[in-house]
């Protein structure tokens, strides 16, 4: 079964990046082309359903699977990404993290007024970054046709705070 491949290959590393947290580290998959494929494809059958027009994707880790996705759906990419990251003119959204506040950007012409935008991160944890991107698609006049992850921390309840964009939020495993 795909979800017991997934949850073999992610490495837990304990107090990282501080102490108290379990990092689920999603790059020994990366050695795996197989399971890797197997993601992708299983990924696409689960979002075709919601009909995006392009995948938004969160930097950095978002990127490994995201591009594989929309190429796999043939539809666009796009790279929502750190502030100042971005060659060209951006959008640029600012939200609050247990210590502190980050920016994400988005250039100014990433999305096509009503569009159908699918949000791809490879972790769903409390939410802010997957909201952050959504805001940015609607700056843009976007509509969120749903979220995908590889993984959700259900603990962490951010499938709650995304519930405001879509209740369509998708995830191969869950811990």
């Amino acid at each position: 079964m795909l979800d017991a491949k997934i949850k073999s290959a992610v490495r837990d590393v304990p107090d990282f990046p501080k102490k108290g947290i379990m990092f689920k580290d999603i790059t020994p998959i990366l050695k795996d082309h197989v399971l890797s494929s197997e993601i992708i494809d299983e990924m696409a059958k689960k979002v075709a359903v919601l009909k995006p027009d392009a995948l938004a994707c969160v930097e950095a880790r978002g990127f490994l699977f995201g591009f594989m996705l929309a190429n796999k759906l043939q539809i666009p990419f796009i790279p929502v990404r750190k502030k100042g990251k971005l060659p060209y003119q951006t959008n640029s959204y600012e939200y609050s993290l247990e210590y502190g506040t980050a920016t994400v950007e988005m250039h100014i012409d990433a999305v096509k007024p009503g569009s159908r935008v699918l949000i791809h991160d490879d972790l769903l944890a409390t939410g802010g970054t997957a909201a952050a991107a959504a805001e940015l698609i609607q700056m843009q006049k976007g509509k969120i046709a749903g979220f995908a992850f590889l993984i959700n921390l259900d603990f962490l309840k951010g499938r709650d705070v995304l519930k405001k964009y879509s209740d369509q939020v998708i995830s191969l495993i869950n811990y």
